[in-house]
């Protein structure tokens, strides 16, 4: 260890001593009482490293011997995921602190999973791409089951607990396979043993085993049977946070994974990936259909979105992460916002999930109506918004790549997936006389909910530069 691996991980280093900090402080002052300025604190701390990473972060560094790797790629990935984890801090502290919930716990809980998730994206070697995993994982597993007294959240955690570790056990007996059959666990050393197309059966084995862990971090079919029940048990601002961030940083593993370590056999991984894109876009836009919580129905999305994403890394070409990398920015501004406003949704100052409840909501709030519109047509991929420039690129690098069969798939349930995203809007719009709700009425839900929904509408323009920046990570990563 040196102090040039130090310097490179400096960002994490960070973040892990006001974890340590802020938990020593809490427990040693007023515990519950400092947690709305533990909140405030952890979300400056993140838009700052955020800023820095992206602003100083130059060339492609590696540490301890290319466990760590510090890429465009990297850093592209974890601006994302730092900015998205602020917001959700921001916009959760309010909803927090009303109903009891906001413990000291929760921000130190969520900066130790960014912490993992940042590792997660840099890692070099099947050892720090598990110690990352882990570490986002068991905060997660805490923060949601963190309502206590709701028999909903308990199962929530518990299921996530259970089938993720079954997860990990799947990834580990994967990564054993490829360490036993490569003699390393760089994956610069498992990509030389992998060779030019040929591969032992024992390393194919391994993979499709690290692929189908995997594939359950990003809430992908066949391994996405814990999303619905989980969104809908959390506490909503911890439903926002596993839309968003861990999303950015499962995929973004996914990706470094598959071409730092298996670069040389993308036929052989990428048609395992095209099948689970193809799955999960059909059966997130089927199963959502039917669904009248907002929260389980977000959870269906999800799946849906990812199976997008996943056509760009099935690619396995640079165009083809690059079109990732614009998709999960774009899916994770769009979720900003549509949680800004399902953390609005009350009545009576309780929460209010069941999208019924929305019925001519659009007479009481024209505007924040109007912004989830624009944001619901996005996420419906509607042209001229962004969000159909997000599918419009991965379903362009899948074509690109030979794989029109796995486009046009991606079209249609583009298509029927379409048709929840418009039952809201009707409800919004055209529903029948009800018991309306009462927006929250807090400036900072307003100010996301209304941000996104600007730059789902304006960010046609150039999509405020997140094509070039894309552009030069897949660069990095895809050579």
């Amino acid at each position: 260890m040196t102090s040039a691996d130090l310097n490179i991980i400096l960002p994490e280093i960070i973040l892990a001593l006001f974890a340590m900090g802020g938990l020593m402080a809490a427990v040693y002052t007023g515990k519950d009482r400092v947690a709305g300025l533990l909140t405030w604190a952890a979300a400056a701390l993140m838009l700052v490293l955020g800023a820095y990473i992206g602003l100083t972060g130059r060339g492609d560094n590696v540490a301890f011997g290319g466990m760590f790797n510090d890429d465009g790629f990297a850093r592209f990935a974890k601006v994302a995921i730092l900015l998205s984890g602020a917001a959700v801090l921001v916009m959760s502290q309010d909803y927090m602190a009303r109903r009891g919930l906001l413990r000291f716990e929760y921000p130190v809980l969520v900066v130790l999973s960014v912490i993992g998730m940042m590792m997660m994206v840099s890692a070099g070697d099947l050892i720090a791409l598990y110690m990352g995993l882990e570490l986002q994982s068991l905060a997660l597993y805490v923060v949601a089951s963190l309502r206590r007294d709701s028999a909903r959240s308990t199962e929530a955690g518990l299921k996530y607990f259970v089938l993720g570790a079954l997860s990990s056990g799947l990834l580990l007996y994967g990564a054993s396979l490829v360490y036993g059959y490569s003699g390393t666990t760089l994956f610069s050393g498992i990509i030389t043993a992998t060779g030019e197309g040929h591969t032992s059966l024992g390393l194919l084995l391994g993979l499709v085993f690290m692929i189908s862990g995997l594939a359950f971090k990003v809430s992908a079919v066949p391994f996405h049977m814990w999303t619905p029940d989980v969104y809908e048990g959390s506490p909503t601002p911890v439903t926002a946070f596993f839309a968003t961030a861990p999303k950015m940083a499962a995929m973004g593993l996914f990706a470094r994974l598959m071409h730092d370590a298996f670069g040389g056999v993308t036929g052989d991984w990428g048609q395992v990936i095209a099948l689970i894109s193809v799955l999960s876009m059909f059966l997130g836009a089927i199963a959502a259909i039917g669904q009248t919580n907002i929260k389980r129905l977000m959870a269906y999305s999800s799946i849906a979105h990812m199976g997008y994403a996943l056509m760009g890394l099935a690619a396995g070409t640079q165009f083809g992460i690059q079109a990732l990398l614009i998709y999960m920015a774009i899916y994770i501004t769009m979720n900003i916002g549509t949680f800004a406003f399902i953390l609005s949704m009350e009545r009576d100052g309780a929460p209010v999930t069941d999208i019924r409840s929305l019925n001519l909501y659009a007479r009481a709030e024209p505007g924040r109506a109007l912004a989830m519109l624009i944001l619901l047509f996005s996420l419906a991929g509607v042209p001229p918004l962004v969000g159909f420039f997000g599918k419009f690129y991965v379903l362009r690098a899948a074509y690109d790549a030979g794989l029109a069969w796995l486009a046009i798939a991606g079209v249609i349930a583009s298509v029927i997936g379409a048709f929840y995203y418009l039952r809201i809007v009707f409800f919004m719009y055209f529903g029948q006389e009800g018991e309306t709700l009462q927006a929250n009425r807090s400036p900072i839900l307003w100010l996301f909910l209304m941000g996104s929904a600007a730059a789902m509408l304006f960010g046609v323009v150039n999509l405020f530069g997140i094509e070039g920046a894309a552009a030069a990570a897949a660069a990095t990563l895809v050579q």
